[in-house]
């Protein structure tokens, strides 16, 4: 056998070898256990813009006109409206515009019991409060049809005012509207 004859075998294995197929090693992952897949990635990306940090993160990327950014930060000023509050405030402040305006509302305490007229006149001024109102009228009649010499309600609507800490400034209408049988209470 000669060099060539040699070399010859030797190609004839090498070529045996590569048309022979080697058993598939197992297949090796690179990548960290537990590590999310693309999909996973993707989704966690979509949960993430629909928190507000991502809605936060995507607002900031937007463009916005100048002018409007100007708006929404110094906003507008309606200069009329403002006077009118400031002439509303100052009348509201002068105890007698608030004595000859008309009353915003008023209740009707005519034939209820001591008890029952406080109760429901004190659940009025507690609604009347709430509702921003200055100045409320306390129908109460005059006694007439009381039992004894003096008028229940009357002097349970003194006393009423002067304990309730809502209640400011009061007096009477005129005869045509009420007179003592009436009575007119400004609200703190």
């Amino acid at each position: 056998m000669d060099f060539g004859d040699i070399l010859n075998q030797w190609a004839e294995v090498q070529k045996n070898e590569k048309t022979q197929k080697k058993p598939a090693s197992p297949q090796v992952s690179h990548k960290k256990a537990n590590a999310p897949t693309p999909e996973e990635k993707e989704l966690a990306r979509q949960r993430a813009m629909n928190t507000v940090r991502g809605k936060m993160e995507a607002d900031s990327k937007k463009q916005i006109n100048p002018m409007e950014l100007w708006l929404r930060r110094y906003g507008t000023v309606d200069k009329d409206s403002l006077l009118e509050e400031s002439e509303e405030a100052a009348r509201m402040e002068n105890r007698e515009f608030l004595k000859t305006m008309r009353a915003e509302d008023k209740i009707d305490l005519h034939g209820l019991t001591r008890d029952e007229a406080w109760a429901k006149l004190e659940a009025f001024v507690n609604r009347c409060v709430r509702n921003g109102l200055k100045k409320i009228e306390i129908i109460h009649g005059k006694g007439i049809h009381s039992h004894g010499s003096d008028p229940v309600l009357g002097q349970m609507v003194r006393t009423f005012i002067e304990q309730n800490k809502h209640m400011g400034t009061s007096g009477h209408n005129d005869r045509n509207h009420g007179g003592s049988g009436v009575t007119w209470v400004l609200l703190k």
